[in-house]
């Protein structure tokens, strides 16, 4: 039975890292929107930053700014304490979850298959918002990229897979992507593992992901959804940092109000307000199969 409309659905806020805190805070400001607006219960993961008193400093400002009266911290330091139980409570009580950049791979060696992890995936399927900007983007993911060389190219063996926290399935997510040149290595991997979409977020730039399914782009850049189902490549034959044949791959850029839908892969709908002559233009291609 589909939930009522009452009933909160499993909601990522995946942001590409780099977003507003000063100005308008457009995407923290829907973070906390979707986490229950001035009733928000707010956990901040600052685990994978080297500046973790700071971020956690940050991010607490711009969320009072916003409105919210309740927010803490979780900042396991190693994989022993992510069974803390102070810690498992208070994601536990959270109706919005927010993990920062920094090391994604330092975020996956301690929360995955940990209680602190399946607290997060508790949360998750109970309806809380889990956002995460730059690395707390990637670890979303089931698979992400620990490692890999930036570039427009692809090339053979320039990136490195590996287990994120699994909350959206069959993709791999990565972030900065415009900024940093990072085509090249997530093209590169979906090449050689086609059963996998690759998605590439913008700085300032989210991406809203409703029962794992219906994503909606929001803010300044746009979003990369790398399709090699049928694509054609010398992946399994390339030497190594050799550029890579890929042939026949489908990518779809999507800027903010464009909604995709990430099991049939077809745009869903896209509402852009005109800039200069303040209206809305809409194209639905809801009824493509």
């Amino acid at each position: 039975m589909p939930p009522s409309a009452a009933t909160p659905r499993p909601t990522l806020l995946i942001i590409g890292g780099a977003e507003d805190r000063r100005g308008r805070a457009s995407i923290l400001k829907r973070f906390v929107k979707l986490a229950g607006g001035r009733k928000a219960r707010i956990v901040i993961i600052p685990t994978a930053s080297s500046f973790q008193d700071e971020v956690v400093q940050a991010y607490a400002e711009v969320f009072t700014r916003i409105g919210v009266a309740s927010w803490s911290a979780v900042n396991p330091a190693t994989r022993l304490d992510a069974g803390d139980p102070a810690g498992v409570a208070a994601i536990d009580d959270a109706t919005g979850i927010f993990m920062s950049g920094g090391s994604q791979l330092r975020l996956s060696q301690i929360f995955a298959g940990t209680p602190l992890g399946e607290a997060l995936h508790r949360a998750h399927r109970r309806g809380a918002v889990i956002g995460g900007t730059s690395a707390g983007a990637s670890i979303m993911s089931e698979f992400m990229i620990s490692l890999g060389d930036e570039g427009i190219t692809p090339r053979q063996r320039s990136s490195q897979l590996s287990r994120g926290l699994g909350f959206i399935e069959g993709v791999v997510i990565d972030q900065h992507f415009a900024q940093r040149q990072r085509y090249g290595r997530l093209m590169s991997l979906i090449a050689m593992s086609p059963d996998l979409i690759g998605i590439g977020i913008d700085e300032n730039t989210a991406l809203e992901v409703v029962d794992g399914v219906r994503a909606t782009v929001l803010g300044k850049g746009g979003v990369y959804v790398l399709d090699c189902r049928a694509a054609i490549t010398d992946a399994p034959d390339a030497r190594t940092g050799a550029p890579l044949l890929v042939s026949n791959a489908v990518v779809h850029s999507l800027p903010a109000g464009a909604t995709f839908d990430l099991e049939k892969l077809v745009l869903v709908d896209f509402v852009e307000k005109h800039p200069d002559l303040d209206i809305k233009m809409t194209i639905a291609q809801s009824s493509q199969p």
